[in-house]
């Protein structure tokens, strides 16, 4: 077999293939789990439900039952019968549908698979109508508005045995409705609304006494516990104030206690602080001593340098020999104030070494200083001696020396106050060239030094413009004095 051949079979294969697959298709039917597939004809009838069955062309057939819920409202047009006599309309909502089992799915077929759904809708509000209205005979008005459960329980207990007939079940049978021409039910319940209104009302009335009376109790609960508050506050003030009172008495004590330590530990501070104090206070008061020692040494120093001065400018007339006896006599006034400093320091430091008290170091002070000026006044008082002993052998050139010496001081004296002014407001609308503004201060100051000849010839009586005018003559006969004589000794001598 060659290739075009093989080609042909298979192609042939296919194509059967395909054929049978489209006939199969064809005369399969299938049905959903809703429905029910009753096949009849050749083999008899069969139902298949969910699933799907190949059907035999011209000697089977087929049909398609739906097993779905069906719903319609169960209402009759004329008026039911209570046991009562009263004529009520009846609404109510009915759930049917096709039993499962093979055998009702059957018997659904045999009495309702030509019908249309209208017409089975129809069949059935028939026999659910028919029972209800025996129901209905049966029952009084307030049962079936009361109980529409119980109504609904009796229906599907009398309908179930016609429905098994046709195949169908009920699934729910629900009262929607209960009305009446004649006012019945809208009365029916006034008996009961005045029972429940009187009911309340009695209900009220004894809660508002209840609540009245617990509000009295509570108000009388609440007066006694307000009172025994009360009673327990006071009490409990009472005690918080003596437990107060006995705090602060301890505190005052303690406190008492602890000024007395202080006033004590104060105390004893203070008698270190004041022993200390004096001890601190002798040390002062003998370096006290010892600064002014070494203030009069030192001032005693400088007026002993102005005396050298003074009698180095008098060396050259007659106050050699003075200066000697006067330099004699401090020297030996300097020695004794030396021995009396060194003394007294001495005796101050025993006293102090030996804890004398402060009045004992201020008379040792105040004797050491008496000293001083004891031997400092009869060192001035033997000097100035000296002094005057020289002065009365002054020369016309001493003195002129002297007044020469002293004008500068004088002078400066005169401008003294000047000095102890902080400012000076010139108030001036001249030029300056007439003695106004700033030259008038300087001429002032220039007059005034001028009047210093006037002022020490009104003083001593000698002109300072005489004085000036003999000096070479006074110079010529000082160097004729000082000059030495054959023998080598001075004419002074």
């Amino acid at each position: 077999m060659n290739n075009i051949e093989l080609i042909v079979v298979v192609a042939g294969l296919a194509l059967v293939t395909l054929l049978a697959i489209g006939l199969i298709a064809r005369i399969f039917r299938k049905v959903g789990p809703n429905q029910a597939l009753i096949v009849y004809g050749f083999g008899g009838t069969s139902i298949v439900t969910g699933g799907g069955r190949i059907i035999l062309p011209m000697v089977q057939s087929h049909r398609e039952l739906s097993l779905e819920l069906m719903s319609f409202d169960v209402a009759p047009q004329q008026s039911l019968y209570t046991s009562q006599g009263v004529a009520v309309n009846v609404e109510a909502v009915a759930q049917i549908k096709i039993k499962s089992d093979p055998q009702s799915i059957r018997t659904a077929a045999e009495q309702l698979l030509t019908k249309t759904p209208a017409q089975r809708e129809s069949l059935i509000r028939l026999v659910m109508e028919g029972h209800l209205r025996g129901i209905t005979g049966q029952l009084t008005v307030e049962a079936i508005v009361k109980e529409p459960e119980m109504v609904g329980d009796r229906m599907r207990a009398n309908v179930a045995e016609d429905l098994a007939k046709m195949g169908l079940e009920v699934v729910s049978f629900t009262i929607r409705e209960v009305r009446d021409n004649n006012q019945y039910i809208v009365n029916m319940g006034k008996p009961d609304i005045a029972r429940i209104q009187r009911e309340a009302n009695v209900a009220e009335a004894e809660a508002l006494r209840d609540t009245q009376i617990r509000q009295a109790e509570t108000l009388r609960e609440s007066a006694v516990a307000r009172a025994q508050a009360d009673q327990e506050r006071v009490i409990a003030e009472a005690a918080s104030a003596t437990r107060q009172a006995e705090a602060q008495r301890d505190l005052d004590l303690k406190r008492a206690d602890f000024d007395a330590a202080v006033r004590k530990q104060r105390a004893a501070a203070d008698k270190a602080y004041d022993l200390q104090s004096n001890v601190m206070q002798q040390q002062v008061v003998l370096e006290q001593v010892g600064v002014q020692r070494i203030e009069r040494e030192q001032q005693i120093k400088v007026q002993e340098a102005e005396i050298t001065r003074r009698e180095r400018e008098l060396e050259a007339t007659v106050l050699k020999s003075a200066l000697a006896e006067s330099r004699r006599v401090e020297l030996i006034a300097e020695a004794q104030k030396q021995r009396a400093v060194l003394e007294a320091q001495g005796r101050a430091e025993a006293v102090r070494a030996e804890g004398l008290a402060e009045a004992e170091v201020i008379r040792v002070r105040g004797e050491s200083e008496a000293d001083v000026i004891k031997l400092k006044g009869e060192s001035e008082a033997q000097a100035m001696q000296l002094r005057a002993d020289a002065y009365l052998n002054y020369n016309e050139a001493a003195i002129l020396d002297k007044i020469l010496t002293g004008l500068p001081e004088l002078v400066k004296g005169m401008s003294a106050p000047l000095s102890n002014v902080d400012k000076i407001t010139i108030v001036s609308t001249g030029d300056g060239r007439n003695g106004t503004g700033l030259g008038q201060v300087t001429t002032d100051l220039a007059q005034m030094v001028a009047q210093a000849p006037a002022l020490v010839e009104g003083l001593t009586g000698l002109k300072v413009t005489d004085l000036l005018e003999r000096l070479p003559a006074l110079r010529d006969k000082a160097t004729s004095v000082e000059a030495p004589n054959p023998n080598g000794k001075s004419p002074v001598a």
